[in-house]
This record gives structure tokens, sequence and C-alpha cells, in this order.
């Protein structure tokens, strides 16, 4: 066995292109290895902004052997009439590089057809090594390509170097301009090199202590974090990491080293959001915090070299970041002497979506849709008559900030300035909490609004877009959904599970339509509700099928309903549970049965089957006995029901069976006498209700 590197070195990449790189390297080596029959005990990537390292620790020095059949024409075209080979049949044995007398007759499910054993696999690693390199740099992906010089290959960036080694030698390939050799480059600054590498054993010391590179990422996050602790404990206080931003910086640098730096306190006038924005947007920095959770007037950087005067390298970065704050200073003050009414009028000159209107148009439809659904809500949480309007104010104020100063300058923090500056004028925590946290979940990894407020403002405003986009048939289609609608009705979906909010989306689905006026829909409103329907229906599938769930149970529980989403999740699980029990291929048999013979005989019967029986027009005691055991069952059933014990009730179902098997194998529902047969497919109607309202047992193929 043998070790074996690849690096590419290239100028300076996004810190975004580079984890990605490291990814696909590592995918595309190790595939080009195992389809080359090369053994190899794994193959680890790493990635720096000018460089994309394949390691593989233990590599086999020959291809494994095989020896496979292989089939080629017809024999009745590879041999004449005289049992000589044809042409073709020289051709095939020329083409598998046998000898004539090696080939042989096989019968396959085609006839029968000339074939030859051969022996594959068995060379050198070495001679391998060279295409699957060159075809893994090509297949690497970048957002755009580019060329540099007359070259027709393209890159990310342009590529400066190639190291290929195999032990101590060097696998050599070109591309373009460039022939692999034992070669590599350090940091830009401190360890520029070149540097020639001896063997693959000396590659990660050479690139570490001559070059000065951390080429792990994982070690450069880590020496991040470390260091960036230490030197904040030292100012009694701890770092505010974003996880985004430190992955972002560890894949900026090469050699990382944390640096705090200082601010003016009157500066920490400024609210929180808007100096951690300031530090992390435009000079890719840290907070500093103290025990009380309050930032503390200092920042944490990274640089990418070790200084040789630290105090000049801090007294700059300290210039650079003053400069941002003191924009952030300026828009602050600015959009503390405006009131909201300000804001709200300028909306209305702000387009929100082609024929849709403007934002203030929607602004005031989120208003509307808040008010509903705080009248909706007023019991079941608790929502007193005042506070009814603190919920709609909530909703007409949500966008006032897209016209503020701040906002302007940093798009990120919509909703959040808008939740500080309400709250600075005293307008209550039910409206800038809901102002707040109107833009969550931002994703499925992202939190759902803490707040009641927060969760209805941000329903009303996924909601209205969704109604209005689908009204104009702007239906996402395949990957294309610019309009986010599926992260819309996710996020809808989650708020009303993890909020329990007891809300019928149909109707709040229609009430979102009906808060549009004036608009020229290309799509008739009550198609276009059903597709909203469908829409949601599609992505409870994925969400609740990406958890695990098995595939035909979800859609049996959404083919039941999901008008109520706060209780679809627990009914699911419960039905989740109930096929993993003994009894349930048999118990869907016997429920599918009663459900395709009302589907399939309710029409024939001339007049509506309403699920009401009359037990005097039973003739047979299995039929008397379904329908008191039908008749005992319902009251628990409505009580499970109404206390959202679904395991219960699928626990009827089993003390149910019995009954209805009995009934199935003694009673003829389609009987001669019309008043016995419609009420006997009433009685079956009274038990389909019921279990429609659990499942769509027709959904569970067993």
């Amino acid at each position: 066995m043998a070790e074996f590197i690849l690096e590419i070195g290239t100028e300076e990449m996004p810190a975004r292109f580079v984890p990605k790189l490291a990814a696909e390297l590592e995918e595309a080596f190790s595939k080009a290895l195992a389809e080359s029959m090369v053994e190899n005990e794994g193959v680890k990537c790493y990635a720096t902004p000018r460089r994309i390292t394949a390691h593989v620790p233990s590599l086999a020095l020959t291809q494994l052997q095989e020896e496979e059949t292989v089939t080629g024409p017809p024999v009745r075209i590879a041999y004449d009439d005289d049992g000589n080979l044809t042409k073709a049949g020289l051709g095939f044995a020329k083409t598998q590089g046998v000898p004539e007398d090696a080939l042989f007759r096989m019968e396959t499910d085609k006839g029968e057809y000339l074939a030859a054993k051969k022996v594959v696999g068995g060379g050198k690693t070495v001679d391998i090594l060279p295409e699957i390199c060159i075809k893994s740099i090509e297949s690497l992906s970048f957002p755009k390509k580019m060329h540099w010089g007359n070259y027709d290959f393209t890159f990310g960036r342009p590529v400066r170097w190639l190291l290929a080694l195999l032990d101590t030698d060097v696998v050599e390939f070109t591309l373009e301009n460039l022939t692999s050799g034992r070669e590599t480059r350090g940091h830009r600054v401190m360890g520029p090199g070149p540097f020639s590498v001896a063997s693959t054993a000396d590659y990660f010391s050479v690139v570490r202590d001559q070059g000065k590179v951390v080429i792990d990422p994982v070690e450069r996050r880590e020496t991040i974090v470390a260091e960036g602790n230490r030197q904040a404990e030292a100012l009694g206080g701890k770092i505010v990491w974003n996880d985004g931003l430190l992955e972002e910086v560890a894949n900026l640098v090469e050699c990382p080293k944390p640096l705090i730096g200082d601010i003016d306190p009157l500066y920490l006038e400024l609210p929180r959001e808007v100096l951690l924005t300031s530090m992390q947007s435009h000079q890719k920095s840290f907070g500093v915090e103290g025990a009380d959770g309050k930032l503390l007037p200092h920042f944490l950087t990274t640089l990418n070299l070790e200084p040789l005067d630290v105090a000049l390298v801090k007294k700059g970065w300290e210039r650079v970041l003053k400069a941002r704050l003191e924009d952030a200073r300026f828009f602050w003050e600015a959009d503390c002497k405006v009131e909201f009414n300000t804001w709200l009028a300028k909306l209305d000159n702000v387009v929100f979506l082609g024929p849709l209107g403007s934002v203030g148009d929607k602004s005031r439809r989120i208003e509307t849709l808040c008010r509903k659904l705080a009248e909706t809500l007023d019991q079941s949480k608790s929502i007193l008559p005042g506070e009814i309007g603190q919920y709609a104010k909530a909703g007409r104020l949500a966008k006032a900030d897209l016209v503020s100063e701040m906002v302007i300058e940093f798009d990120s923090l919509q909703g959040k300035m808008g939740g500080i500056y309400a709250q600075r004028a005293g307008l209550g925590e039910i409206v800038s909490k809901g102002i707040y946290e109107q833009y969550l979940p931002a994703g499925p990894e992202t939190p759902v609004p803490s707040s009641l407020s927060g969760a209805l403002v941000s329903m009303a405003d996924k909601a209205d877009t969704m109604a209005g986009c689908f009204g104009l048939g702007k239906v996402p289609t395949g990957a294309n959904d610019p309009y986010a609608l599926r992260r819309c009705a996710l996020g809808i979906a989650r708020i009303i599970m993890e909020h329990e909010l007891d809300v019928d989306l149909e109707t709040f689905l229609k009430d979102a339509q009906e808060a549009y006026s004036g608009v020229k829909w290309k799509v008739e409103q009550g198609e276009a509700l059903t597709k909203l329907m469908d829409f949601f229906g599609q992505r409870l599938r994925a969400l609740f099928t990406g958890q695990g769930f098995d595939t035909r149970v979800v859609d049996a529980a959404l083919g039941a309903g999901f008008k109520d989403i706060r209780t679809f999740k627990a009914r699911l699980e419960a039905l989740a549970e109930f096929s993993r029990g003994q009894d349930f291929e048999q118990s869907v048999l016997t429920f599918k049965r009663a459900a395709n013979i009302i589907r399939k005989q309710g029409d024939e019967v001339g007049e509506p089957l309403t699920g009401n029986y009359d037990t005097d027009l039973f003739e047979d005691e299995h039929e008397t006995a379904f329908g008191t055991k039908l008749d005992e069952l319902a009251p628990r059933f409505d009580d499970l029901w109404e206390s959202g014990d679904f395991g219960g009730l699928f626990g009827l179902l089993g003390e149910l069976r019995p009954a209805v098997d009995g009934f199935f194998d003694n009673v003829m529902v389609m009987c001669e006498d019309k008043d016995v047969r419609l009420n006997r497919l009433n009685l079956l109607k009274g038990l389909v209700d019921r279990l429609g309202r659990l499942a769509d047992f027709n959904a569970l193929q067993v």
C-alpha cells in the first residue's frame, strides 16, 4: 500500500467555494478509485482559499483483477454456414483481446450469443492516477467558471500549481500549461515558497511549518474559537459567536490569528442588533458580551497573518469599524426622529408584486388577517377584547421599517428594527414582538416566532403572499420558487403546530384571498384555493416523509384531511404506531372493504347516504352486534376526538373490527329488500364517516 496526495493550487477563492470544493473533490476521487478497482482506505480532502488537497493515506499499487464474461454478436451473425467466424465474430475477438479459440457460445434470454471470458484490472495504480486526477479536477463545479490567458481550461479561479505524489514519486499529468510536480506554495506573505516536497510523508509538515498554512478547516475554526474565547475571557467577556460567519471566516484565511479590537463606548447606545450587524456584515467580526448579556466595547476579528506590529494593525481595524458604526449611529438617530405614520405613507409608493399593489396595500391586508386570527383564537389563546386591536396594529406596522434609513442600509435587519422602533415608541409588547419576529421561520432549521403576535403576523404575511401568487398563477414548478412559497407554506404549518393554534387552514387561506380587492386575477379564486390546499398537502407530505414517516401512512393521514394542522401530527403519529401493530394489515383490509362498498354502491341506492340507521330493520344477529358496538363506541369516539387522543381512537378500531368482520362474513349488504339494503349501507356509512376522520384507509396499500 502507498500514500497519495493531490494538491490544486489556485488564486484566492471566495469563502463560500471552499468547503463545497473539498466535498466535491472527495466524492469525485473516491468514486473514480472505486470505478478503477483500486483498493484504498478512504479519501480525505482539505481546502483553503488557495488550495484543494486530496489525501489517500493507503492506496493499493495495483488494480484488483476480475474475470468477466462479455457477450458479443448473436451466433447466427458470428459464424457463417461453414462454422467459420465472420467479420463480426473476428472483430469481437479482436476488440476483447482474446484468441479465437477462447470464444464460446452462451445461451441468454434473447437467444444464443458469442461470448468470451477476459481478465480486467491488474494494472499499475501509478498509470491510472493521472487520468483520475484530471477527471476529478474537471468535475469540480462553480457558479461561474473563468478563463485566463489563452487557455481553454476553465476553473473558479486561475490554477497556479499542481502537486501529485505517490509516496516519493511524482504522478505526472498535464493540465493546459501546468504539469504536476512535487512543488507546493505556502502562505502568500508568511511562507510563499515554493517548497519541494520529498514525499507524501513530508507534505503536511512542509505546508504547516514552512508554508505557515493550516490546511484543515476544522482546525482553523477551532483555533479561532479557542483563541477568541481566551482573549475575551481576559477582558471579562465572551464572544457572540455566529455559526455562519464563523464558517465563512475559517474559509477566508490560511493562517488564522484572532485579534480583539476596541470600539468607543458611545456606540453601545445603539441597539445590539445594529452593532452586531455592523460588525458581522461589513467587517466579518464578532461582538463581545459581558456576563449580563450586554455588549462590551470590543470586537473580535481574524487576521490572515502574524503582524509585525499588532498595535498598528489593531488600530487600522478599529478605524474602519468606527466608520461603519458612525454610519449606523447616523441612521439610528435619523430614524428615531420619524413617526410610523410617515413610513406608512411611503409604503404606498413601494411596489409589492406587480398587480398585487403596493407594500402599503399588503400591510393593510396583513392588518385584516391579524385581526381575524386574533378574533378566531381569542378564547383558546386567552386574547382579551382590548388586545385584538394590538394584534391588528402589529400587522399594519409590520412593513414600516422597510423605508427606514437603517433597513435601507442593513436589509438583514428588516422586521427587527421595526420591532425595536415600536418598543421605543411605547407601542407595547404585542406590537413590537409581532413586528420583530414576523420573518420567522426563515427556513426549516430556524425557530418559529416565540410570541403569539409574531406567529400571527408571520402567518398573515406568508398567507397574503401565497394567496396573491396563486391567484396570478405564479405556482412553483420544479426547483423554481422565486417567491419562496414552499418556505411560506412550511412556515405556516410549523407555526400552527408548534403554537397549537386552533385555525382552520382552508378558512384562513380564503380570508387571505378575500383581503385583496381590485386585483384582476388570472386564476379563479375557488380554483386557486383548491390549488393552495393541494400545495399545502404536498409540503406536509414532504415535511413528514423527510422526518422518517412511512409515505403510505402520511398519505393516509393527509387523505383524511389536514385543515386542522394543529392536530395533524398527533393523528399521523398515532396512525404510524397503529401501522406497526400485528393486526394492522387485516384491519386495513376490513375497513377498506367498508369504504369501497360505500364508494361503489352508494350512488346506486337512489338517495344520499346519511350514516343514520334504524335498528328495527336489523335482520341478523351479526348485523345487530355491529350496530350495537358502533352505538356503544360513538360517544367514546367523540370524547377521544375532542381531547385529541388519537392513540385511543385507533385503539377503538381494534375493539370494533371483530363486529365488522362478523358483519361482512355473515350479512349480505346488497340484499333484495330496498329498505334493508339502504339501512345496511347507512350502517357502513356511519362506520366510514368515523374512519374517514382518522385516515384514508384506501391509501394504506398492504
